[in-house]
């Protein structure tokens, strides 16, 4: 069973759909009908033309339920003009899509939600299953995200911004239970950087692969975190270093520098260092600097004040770290390892120990605990 090959039709099939007139929340649960029945028919016999034979099933799945539903008075209409068999039109909807499943008027949740759904041609319980939570409530969720866009023009031009922060939401839940939301991040991602020419999907394709490229050092054995000075660079994917690297500098040369580029050349000179002692800090700084102009992000200038400690020393960071409110998220955790490499080993320590306890992961708790443990050792030799 191609399962890749359902995927990468799905949306197709759905803007076809949608084009003859199905409201999208009925042409989306048609698609995923015809998916389930090529799941079921194809590892005996594929078809010749495998979107052909999705369109025809989803459509006439969409007529059923059309007949079946009290409305269907008001969608004869759409049964009487059953188009003829023949060729499918060739175009593709998968933009028109991303833009539809990333409508402002949905809430993050639901528009990722949507998009793995719709885009993705994931199935309800592989969503569920990697955002943890029952199948029925997110079941609900993407039904009420269905109805908000129903009415919604297709053709009407799209917010690339929104878009992007969406696939970027879907790429930071990583890996949950059967669905490794990363890598599904990155191939919608290069779906979208094929149907559009944008400097920033650029951008955010070229982040996502110079990021997924530490993945393999980023925990240890046990499930524990590695810090990125500590990773062992022999296991990062240099094949997917030097795809985001090329990418990135195409997207720079087109002097139209946005967040995502910006970001992905920071993670570009991390990839780029053959020992963590050799990284360009004073590099990271700048480009950090340029971040902050981009986006004024209380977050973007905490990750800056570590990146300063790197490059002009501890004391240099803690001063650009005593700008940022304390309420920053991390920040006591940023605190504690500049404390720590000024030497101040108690004051680290308790840091260490307070920013455990506002860890928002398992992993990172458990991260922080330890380096608290471990600088109360060293105090009481």
């Amino acid at each position: 069973m191609n399962e890749a090959l359902l995927r990468s039709l799905a949306p197709s099939v759905l803007g076809i759909l949608v084009r003859r007139g199905a409201d999208f929340a009925a042409a989306e649960d048609a698609v995923q009908d015809a998916l389930v029945e090529a799941v079921r028919v194809w590892p005996d016999e594929q078809p010749r033309d495998p979107k052909g034979w999705l369109v025809t099933v989803a459509w006439r799945r969409f007529l059923d339920a059309t007949r079946a539903e009290a409305a269907r008075r008001r969608r004869e209409g759409l049964v009487d003009e059953e188009p003829a068999p023949g060729p499918v039109p060739s175009v593709d909807d998968t933009l028109q899509l991303y833009f539809l499943c990333a409508h402002p008027s949905l809430t993050p949740s639901s528009a990722v939600a949507l998009t793995l759904r719709a885009v993705g041609g994931l199935t309800t319980r592989q969503i569920a299953r990697a955002y943890l939570v029952p199948e029925a409530t997110m079941a609900q969720r993407i039904s009420r995200a269905k109805r908000t866009v129903s009415g919604v023009p297709f053709d009407r031009p799209g917010d690339v911004a929104t878009v992007l922060r969406v696939l970027y939401l879907v790429f930071n839940e990583g890996y949950s239970g059967d669905v490794d939301l990363a890598a599904e991040a990155i191939r919608l991602t290069r779906q979208l950087a094929a149907a559009i020419d944008h400097p920033e999907v650029a951008g955010l394709l070229a982040l996502m692969l110079l990021h997924h490229a530490r993945r393999a050092s980023r925990t240890a054995p046990d499930g524990s975190l590695v810090p990125l000075a500590e990773q062992d660079r022999g296991r990062w994917d240099t094949v997917a270093i030097a795809e985001g690297v090329e990418i990135l500098q195409a997207a720079l040369a087109r002097d139209r520098l946005g967040e995502f580029q910006a970001q992905a050349a920071v993670a570009a000179l991390h990839a780029d260092a053959p020992t963590a002692g050799e990284t360009d800090w004073v590099q990271i700084v700048e480009w950090y600097d340029e971040l902050a102009g981009l986006t004024d992000s209380p977050v973007v200038r905490l990750n800056r004040a570590v990146a300063v400690g790197e490059a002009d020393g501890p004391r240099a960071g803690l001063a650009a770290l005593a700008e940022l409110s304390d309420t920053l998220p991390r920040h006591t955790a940023v605190a504690a390892y500049l404390h720590e490499r000024d030497g101040d080993l108690p004051t680290a320590a308790r840091l260490y120990a307070e920013a455990a306890h506002k860890a928002p992961t398992l992993a990172e708790r458990d991260h922080l605990t330890r380096q608290a443990a471990r600088l109360n050792a060293r105090l009481r030799r």
